[in-house]
């Protein structure tokens, strides 16, 4: 059966599955984000989906109309230990976010490269064709945590969206040594102050 807990106007649930949901503090804003906890087991996808951003509105002082502060921590209960870690954001469960949906991680504002940060050193953001935050140069041992720090805004909200999350594996426990996990996001040590890579000089969302 699944969890979902309402806290300060949004609705979280774990019933796309892969994880349990297991407590969600706070209101969304910069100084009192969103901490939500989760027990991921693996080995597919994590799917956290949440509901009311419209109602919410924009809680972080970005110019979107909706807009949200998260901190996740997230703990590993699979057998595997954890190299890698991506987040993606979806309206739709069968497609990609595309440009024209409006919803991102804060994509192109100053604020996102400040507050988005995680217990994993290296952080890759795409933006397009597709919403994507990719962290690596850490692991996460079985019975382990890791923290993520990330903001969510939408120009169009609609009721109800979708955090994809995937949990990757080191390259050398794949079954070839030439092969890549499917979903894997290539990582590069960060280079800019904050530790955070350079995202493309793409029109705000």
């Amino acid at each position: 059966m699944a969890t979902e807990i309402t806290q300060e106007g949004l609705t979280f649930s774990d019933e796309g599955g892969g994880f349990t949901l297991k407590s969600v503090t706070g209101r969304g804003s910069l100084d009192d984000p969103y901490v939500i906890v989760e027990d991921v087991v693996g080995p597919r996808q994590a799917i956290l989906v949440i509901r009311g951003l419209k109602q919410v509105g924009n809680r972080i002082g970005t110019h979107h109309i909706a807009g949200v502060a998260i901190n996740k921590i997230v703990i590993n209960r699979s057998a595997d230990v954890w190299q890698n870690y991506q987040m993606e954001l979806r309206e739709l469960t069968t497609r990609h976010s595309p440009y024209e949906d409006g919803l991102s991680f804060a994509q192109n504002t100053v604020i996102a490269g400040a507050f988005t940060a995680s217990s994993f050193p290296n952080l890759q953001r795409f933006d397009e064709p597709q919403d994507t935050l990719g962290f690596s140069g850490s692991t996460v041992a079985p019975g382990e945590s890791a923290q993520f720090s990330f903001l969510v805004t939408d120009m169009s909200p609609i009721e109800k969206f979708y955090l994809f999350q995937e949990p990757l594996q080191p390259v050398s426990e794949l079954a070839r040594p030439d092969a890549v996990q499917q979903g894997a996001v290539p990582v590069e040590p960060a280079d800019e102050p904050g530790g955070h890579a350079a995202r493309p000089n793409a029109a705000a969302r």
